[in-house]
């Protein structure tokens, strides 16, 4: 490849290196700008029931994605020998729990399970903080939440016949297996509101959408800087030596 007075000459090492590692910075900003994507349309489904009042639980869990953020209403009681605390949740800089107790709902069957919010760790981390449990009847208002069911965790699976009190995540299948009632396939957050609960900042499904756009231009800045840095580096220019070439004569 000639330009005027350059050339280009580029090592088959460097070319797959420059190829390679553009290709990785292209697919992480891609991801990014995914996840960005998916916090919208989560958001925008959120903001369609913001401002709507709480109404009964729904009797068809057949499309799930349609009632996420749904506001509703639950009757019942609590069943506290079923209670988790899921580890590693933030408020701030200060290290807890959230705190899920599962409720029997009246005239049903069912029993749901409720995020109650959030309390402190104690400062020694192998000592379980002991939560109160409400007994007598209760009214509870939140919005129906889904969790991930993609999540990696360093412990152990849990067999079906042991219980654990503290989780490393809130892996909803498994709780339903390991409990003998009938848990609806969702989770409730409770509203801010309403008593029996702990704190409560739920945080919007938009959060840290910016971030996730400025590292997803990022990665894509490095990806054509790679590109740029490999073809500065790969043009070279000629070398022309002007003047009468010597004529050599033998005898």
């Amino acid at each position: 490849m000639n330009f005027k007075n350059k050339y280009f000459n580029s090592t088959i090492k460097a070319t797959l290196i420059t190829l390679i590692f553009a290709i990785t910075c292209m697919k992480l900003g891609s991801w990014q700008l995914n996840k960005a994507q998916l916090k919208m349309s989560l958001q925008a489904q959120y903001n369609k029931y913001e401002n709507d009042p709480a109404t009964e639980l729904p009797v068809n869990f057949s499309n799930l994605d349609e009632i996420r953020y749904k506001k509703v209403r639950v009757l019942g009681k609590y069943l506290p020998q079923y209670q988790i605390l899921v580890d590693n949740q933030f408020d701030g800089e200060r290290p807890g729990y959230y705190v899920l107790t599962p409720l029997a709902i009246d005239g049903s069957e069912n029993i749901i399970l409720i995020n109650r919010g959030w309390i402190e760790a104690s400062e020694n981390h192998d000592q379980i903080p002991e939560v109160n449990v409400p007994l007598s009847s209760q009214s509870v208002e939140g919005f129906i939440w889904l969790p991930s069911h993609k999540f990696y965790s360093l412990e152990k699976k849990t067999s079906a016949k042991e219980w654990n009190k503290v989780w490393q995540n809130m892996d909803l299948n498994l709780y339903r297996e390991l409990v003998p009632k009938k848990v609806l396939p969702f989770i409730l957050k409770m509203s801010p509101n309403n008593e029996g609960g702990f704190e409560r900042h739920w945080v919007r499904p938009d959060d840290r959408i910016q971030t996730h756009l400025s590292y997803g231009y990022q990665w894509y800045g490095f990806a054509i800087a790679s590109i740029l840095i490999y073809l500065y580096l790969g043009f070279k220019k000629k070398n022309i030596t002007k003047g009468n070439s010597k004529r050599t004569t033998t005898k």
